[in-house]
């Protein structure tokens, strides 16, 4: 077979982190993987395609004229079919929920091309909730060749929705394979942080070890504003409650979330406030590094659960729905939403019930064995050496 291209959309943090595995599983097959970088965490960005030594071959400067979902949306289907007409591909890679996952499938259906959609099948069941991602993902799968689901409950929902059985395949979750090598290289790397923060994150993290590691990440924008604000407090009330808590909370750039969680721990006591440490976001191996230490994560990320649960982490959701069920039906979570009292009570609880605890710890990974990338690079190998790519568009 004559070597194909296989474009990979990507461009926010957890794209490019569950993309890696995908990419090196493709080079070590006679495909040619080729990265679009998408460009919307050009900070975070970066440093990952360092850390999975991956260099993309495109980028795509996004100059947003407002800040809004449509021009977004405009300026990437716009700049991705200008990268399209340019190149040999026969076939495109989208991940998740993003709105440039959304614009690079259908950008690759305007150009007739195949496209395969990782990590497919996650349903929350409410259009808002999270938005626009939910729908961004329903969207996706219109235009799909190939559905690569993550577990058997997001396969069953592809078929609820009428997707052809032959075109999805449970491969499991790439964020495992991504997560089992990114702790094999981490500490390597978590020297990369700047002194300062090295030394005051690896501080509290000895110190921590007398005690209990709490992992804090928010930034949702269904949680923006007053849900942030009652996290904020719920997490001063421990740190002020309980002499033994040690917090990290790497703060999501956005302003507006940055303000929130800065203002609602202003003043805090000077006993708390040593064990409470605000970050900037922490790149990939120094997240890894931290999630390892870490005795309880409370979270609204997705990705973040999925990787808790590769490390043994347990997890308190700060969502009111989840399209990624798997991790609190094993028991390793518990969605509680952005509650102040349901977070108090829960950290207080697993604090008190030492078996309760243990029971999160000891669950069996629900996202996959760690060959998901593997899995997926050989159904496109086969598929497209076995047809011509020209055969190969939307089959759902």
């Amino acid at each position: 077979m004559r070597e194909k291209v296989v474009l990979l959309s990507m461009g926010t943090r957890p794209e490019i982190i569950k993309m890696a595995p995908v990419y090196h599983a493709l080079k070590d097959l006679p495909l040619r993987p080729l990265v679009l970088h998408t460009g919307q965490h050009e900070d975070l960005a970066w440093p990952l395609y360092d850390f999975f030594r991956i260099e993309p071959a495109f980028e795509l400067d996004l100059k947003r004229e407002r800040p809004s979902l449509g021009n977004l949306s405009a300026l990437l289907i716009d700049r991705i079919d200008q990268v399209l007409g340019t190149c040999d591909v026969a076939a495109v890679l989208v991940h998740g929920d993003t709105s440039s996952a959304l614009m690079a499938a259908l950008a690759a259906f305007y150009h007739r091309l195949p496209v395969g959609h990782v990590e497919a099948g996650l349903r929350s069941f409410d259009d808002h909730n999270p938005f626009p991602e939910e729908k961004n993902r329903q969207l996706i799968a219109r235009v799909a060749r190939w559905h690569f689901a993550p577990t058997r409950q997001a396969m069953t929902n592809l078929a609820f929705e009428g997707i052809s059985p032959g075109a999805i395949h449970t491969v499991g979750n790439t964020i495992v394979d991504a997560t089992r090598w990114g702790m094999r290289h981490v500490l390597t790397y978590f020297s990369q942080m700047p002194t300062n923060e090295a030394c005051r994150l690896t501080n509290l993290v000895q110190r921590a070890e007398r005690g209990r590691l709490l992992l804090v990440t928010a930034h949702r924008r269904e949680n923006w504003g007053a849900p942030i604000t009652e996290i904020t407090r719920a997490v001063r009330r421990l740190a002020e409650t309980h002499d033994d808590l040690f917090v990290v909370w790497p703060v999501h750039p956005n302003p507006e979330v940055r303000r929130t969680v800065e203002a609602a721990l202003t003043d805090l006591a000077p006993d708390a406030a040593d064990r409470l440490l605000l970050t900037e976001p922490l790149n990939y191996p120094q997240m890894l590094w931290l999630l390892h230490h870490a005795w309880l994560v409370l979270t609204d990320s997705g990705g973040l659960q999925e990787e808790a649960a590769t490390v043994r982490t347990p997890v308190l959701v700060l969502r009111e729905t989840t399209e990624r069920p798997e991790l609190i039906e094993a028991g390793g979570g518990v969605l509680i939403g952005a509650h102040g009292e349901a977070i108090r009570t829960w950290v207080t609880r697993l604090m008190r019930d030492a078996d309760r605890y243990r029971a999160m710890t000891a669950i069996e990974n629900p996202y996959g064995d760690g060959r998901a990338a593997e899995h997926i690079a050989g159904i496109l190998y086969h598929e497209l050496a076995s047809a011509d790519s020209s055969s190969l568009t939307y089959a759902a």
